[in-house]
């Protein structure tokens, strides 16, 4: 079965930087666009980044332009995002996902604290 898991989130200060990762298995990842989405507390889920299949085509929220950076290395089956200058709205749990045989699939997150 799809499985993703995330990895890599931390509490951080203001301006710092981390790297997330994603771990997937149950699927042809290589065939996939992959994103990441991330859920601050009280709000709602919100889309931050999405690479195609091969990495030719990425889209960022526009919040986020500039100082993350998605990536994948299909030969490992994991996707992830470069997270540099981090501000303190940059918090909440941080999720990959991908949409498969007509239903998204979701791992269990990753924490992602920035603190001022």
């Amino acid at each position: 079965q799809v499985q993703l898991v995330e990895s890599g989130g931390d509490l951080v200060q203001s301006g710092g930087s981390l790297r997330l990762s994603c771990a997937a298995s149950g699927f042809t990842f290589s065939a996939y666009p992959m994103s990441w989405y991330r859920q601050a507390p009280g709000k709602e889920r919100e889309l931050v980044a999405t690479i195609s299949a091969f990495g030719g085509n990425i889209n960022y929220v526009e919040s986020v332009k500039g100082r993350f950076t998605i990536s994948r290395d299909n030969a490992k089956n994991t996707v992830y995002l470069q997270m540099n200058s981090l501000k303190p709205e940059d918090t909440g749990r941080y999720y990959c996902t991908v949409r498969w045989v007509s239903r998204n699939y979701w791992g269990p997150g990753t924490q992602v604290t920035v603190s001022s």
